[in-house]
C-alpha cells in the first residue's frame, strides 16, 4: 500500500494521528514527559495553529483527534519540540539507557541529529462523518482499558475521557465538533 494514503489532504479538517515513540520505548512515565506534550500542544493551541478535539497519551505512544491549517507541519513541530525536550530532560536525569536505545533506533538517514524520538509519520486519518469522529474518539477513551492499565477511562488522566463527561480533564479539548 502507497504510503499517499496517510497525509493530510484536507487542512483544517479533522484527521485522527498516532505519534509512537521509536521502538515503542516507555518515555511517558512521569509527570514531566506528560506535561512536555501539554505544553506543545497548549503552544500550538495558543496561536491558533491546533484544535484538539480527543487525546490519550500512553507510555509509549499517543493518539489525538486534531486540525489545523497546516497540521503536518504543525504536527511536526509538536515532535521536534517534544523530543528535543525529552532528549534534554532524560540527560538532565541521566537516563543513559534510554538514551543508547534512541540512538541505536535512530533511522541511518537522520544524520542531523545524534537521537531519534519518534517513529516518522503520524498515521493521520481524516475523520469523514460524525460516527468516524466517535469510533475514534471512543478507541483512544479505551485504549488504556484494553491495555489493563484502568477499568474505566475516565480513571486515565492523560486522555480527554474526563472532558467527554464533563469533568475537567488535564488538556482542553473541543467536544463541539
Amino acid at each position: 500500500m502507497s504510503r499517499d494514503r496517510y497525509r493530510v489532504y484536507q487542512n483544517d479538517h479533522p484527521y485522527f494521528l498516532t505519534c509512537t515513540i521509536v521502538g515503542w520505548l516507555p518515555v511517558f512515565t512521569r509527570p514531566e514527559t506528560f506535561q512536555m506534550v501539554y505544553d506543545s500542544w497548549n503552544w500550538l493551541r495558543e496561536r491558533e495553529r491546533l484544535k484538539v478535539f480527543s487525546y490519550v497519551i500512553l507510555e509509549n505512544h499517543l493518539h489525538l483527534i486534531a486540525s489545523g491549517s497546516d497540521l503536518a507541519k504543525d504536527i511536526g513541530i509538536f515532535k521536534s519540540y517534544t523530543a528535543r525536550r525529552i532528549i534534554d530532560f532524560l540527560d538532565s536525569k541521566g537516563a543513559r539507557t534510554l538514551l543508547d536505545q534512541f540512538r541505536w533506533e535512530k533511522a541511518a538517514h537522520k544524520t542531523d541529529r545524534s537521537y531519534q524520538v519518534w517513529q516518522e509519520g503520524s498515521h493521520p486519518e481524516e475523520i469523514q462523518s460524525e460516527e468516524m469522529m466517535w469510533q475514534k474518539i471512543e478507541y483512544s477513551h479505551n485504549n488504556p482499558v484494553e491495555r489493563s492499565y484502568v477499568d474505566d477511562p475516565l480513571h486515565w488522566r492523560h486522555s480527554s475521557a474526563r472532558s467527554y463527561a464533563g469533568q475537567a480533564g488535564l488538556f482542553p479539548v473541543c467536544t463541539d465538533w
